[in-house]
């Protein structure tokens, strides 16, 4: 009987079978493509299945599958197969729910797999060990241009930085009139409208403490640049993280000398240390103390089917990855309760909120 699943948990499992019939990955360009001169041979990949954890090992062309309640061998042909059908699947639906191919649900049984996305509590979704390396397995964590990816930071309520209203005190009609205003883009015309009434939006603070330590751990003033970052996005509709920083190279928000700005790289350092921190396990609400979780890279699935991989041993491709391809995203105003003028302790604050994905492209 044929089942659905979304195409996270499809993109997922392609990505395993793919590889497991490859035998290899290419590393990525920080563009995104793929490094013609970087083919990584896969010795083994490791997934937490229901049972346990399972190891599958590339034996020429066949698959030996080990684990605690399972030990058997299966044709690398089965998994290329099998992948064809759930890409093929990927590529002609438009629905987030797809039903899966047929004969994938007799294949998953035939292997024992009855989780399309492996349960894990560390948040990587599979390791793999290379052949050139003596390293343990990396762990990885997939993400796809497929289907919906998950965010590097996730927005929430905990995201949320703080603007204090200045320059002029506003009635409570005129504070109702601001936050009453719904436009297609109410976050800069509430902003906008603030200012012809003669106020200043000066930056405050993090609305979470929590989210504020983790920033300061960056640099001691990055809140204050993601803060105009974000400030810049809503009111200049430039949303790639790569744009928004050279703006910033220009606007200078922390005051620093030119020779940082220039030579130094300043601003350009900064984001790629925060994306690359979001990227190995930073979150807003969890306290972050400057060491990497086990998410060690990126598998990027493209919509051609083409798995590259990122891996923090390669910094420099890893942190310019990140930079060119990222891109601050606009959370719901309601949900995550910013975008309109709100007191407390008898000031008003206008709050911005910070979410940041991988480019769609």
């Amino acid at each position: 009987m044929a089942f659905e699943a979304t195409r996270k948990e499809w993109s997922e499992i392609y990505a395993f079978f793919r590889l497991l019939a490859d035998g290899y990955v290419y590393s990525g360009t920080p563009e995104g493509t793929r490094d013609e001169g970087k083919r990584n041979m896969i010795a083994m990949i490791q997934r937490e299945e229901h049972d346990g954890t399972r190891r599958y090992y590339i034996r020429g062309e066949n698959i030996q599958i080990v684990g605690d309640q399972i030990e058997k061998t299966v044709l690398c042909e089965d998994f290329k197969i099998i992948a064809d059908l759930i890409f093929n699947a990927l590529k002609t639906s438009k629905e987030e729910e797809i039903t899966s191919p047929d004969g994938v649900e007799a294949f998953l049984d035939e292997i024992a797999i009855f989780d399309l996305e492996a349960k894990t509590m560390d948040r990587t979704d599979f390791s793999i060990r290379f052949w050139h390396s003596d390293a343990p397995a990396i762990g990885f964590c997939v993400r796809s241009r497929m289907g919906k990816m998950t965010y590097l930071l996730d927005g929430g309520r905990t995201a949320n930085l703080k603007f204090e209203l200045s320059g002029i005190k506003f009635a409570t009609p005129t504070v109702n009139k601001v936050n009453a205003l719904d436009t297609p883009n109410e976050v800069a015309d509430r902003m906008m409208l603030i200012e012809r009434l003669g106020g200043i939006l000066k930056y405050s603070d993090v609305a979470d403490r929590v989210f504020r330590s983790n920033l300061l751990m960056i640099d001691l003033h990055f809140p204050r640049l993601l803060a105009e970052m974000l400030r810049s996005m809503h009111l200049d509709g430039v949303n790639k993280v790569c744009e928004l920083t050279e703006m910033m190279k220009t606007m200078n928000p922390l005051k620093i000398k030119e020779e940082l700005i220039v030579k130094h790289g300043f601003y350009e350092s900064k984001m790629k240390q925060f994306l690359s921190a979001l990227a190995l396990g930073m979150r807003p609400a969890k306290i972050y103390t400057g060491i990497d979780s086990a998410i060690e890279g990126f598998l990027m699935l493209n919509g051609n089917g083409d798995i590259f991989s990122y891996n923090k041993s390669d910094r420099e491709t890893f942190d310019n990855f990140l930079f060119l391809n990222t891109r601050f995203e606009k959370s719901s105003t309601e949900k995550d309760k910013y975008g309109f003028l709100e007191r407390e302790n008898g000031i008003y604050y206008f709050k911005l909120n910070a979410k940041i994905g991988l480019l769609k492209r």
